[in-house]
């Protein structure tokens, strides 16, 4: 009970929750067991562990940082200060990737090899479910910070399963791959914060690279979609992530690189191209 007023003195969202999860972690034991047994008593070694979590917690360090893991499309995945956290609405770029290889199941496009570009990977979480949902499929990830990539291979590694992996600046990598085949799907979830919208505390515990884009948060988009434009062999989808205020700005971008919005699942749109 007093774990849960400092962290709500501190004004933590949900106090009763980070402190459930802290005390599990703490006890290496499930949210079940914990809450079936309140009459355990925890000892000394183990309240001054969960005291230095919960401190943390109160200044406003992300829970996922302080437990070193987060949870995505069912699986956990290891991140740090280096990446950013996994939101659940990011899973819907998943489920979008997923109807587009059903579609393709009933087209000639399945007899060429299914090709994943995840653009700005960072923990990897997109890349390493990518491959776990479409085992069949090569899944290429990239990304500037070196940081970013070691945290993604970690947990293509925990998850046992291969991905590629590239350093550099957005679709930079890839310019000097093999050219793509028509069956290339290129999921973009680029920074789409504006610099000015700071809505927690939280927030800026995470790498601002890897979050804001400029004033109206789209810099990174362009530069993306002006590097779709040079591609010499175009991908048939592109799936990107931004604020629904920023749909019409970004279909603007997208069709000056030939391409037309095809679907909008909430924050996520996919693009085809246009010709």
């Amino acid at each position: 009970m007093l774990n849960m007023r400092r962290l709500g003195e501190a004004k933590v969202d949900a106090p009763r929750r980070d402190c459930l999860v802290l005390l599990e972690d703490t006890l290496n034991k499930d949210r079940a067991w914990v809450v079936a047994h309140p009459e355990h008593t925890l000892q000394t070694d183990t309240l001054h562990k969960l005291d230095k979590l919960i401190s943390r917690r109160i200044n406003r360090e992300p829970l996922a940082y302080i437990r070193g893991k987060a949870w995505f499309y069912g699986r956990f995945f290891e991140v740090n200060p280096h990446v950013l956290i996994p939101r659940p609405e990011s899973e819907n770029f998943i489920e979008l990737l997923k109807q587009l290889v059903e579609n393709r199941q009933q087209t000639a496009d399945s007899r060429s090899k299914l090709q994943v570009i995840d653009v700005g990977t960072g923990s990897g979480c997109l890349a390493v479910t990518a491959k776990l949902e479409l085992p069949h499929a090569e899944v290429i990830a990239t990304d500037i910070d070196e940081k970013a990539l070691e945290v993604a291979q970690a947990n293509a590694k925990k998850h046992r399963i291969n991905i590629i992996l590239l350093k550099g600046s957005l679709l930079g990598p890839i310019s000097n791959l093999k050219p793509p085949t028509s069956n290339l799907v290129i999921i973009a979830n680029l920074p789409y914060v504006p610099s000015s919208l700071v809505t927690s505390p939280e927030i800026e515990a995470e790498p601002a690279g890897a979050l804001f884009s400029g004033k109206d948060g789209l810099d990174h988009y362009r530069k993306f979609w002006h590097q779709v434009s040079s591609l010499k062999t175009k991908p048939k989808y592109i799936l990107t992530e931004s604020l629904e205020q920023q749909h019409k700005d970004l279909e603007i971008l997208a069709k000056n690189a030939d391409y037309k919005i095809a679907k909008i699942n909430l924050l996520t749109q996919v693009f085809t191209l246009s010709r």
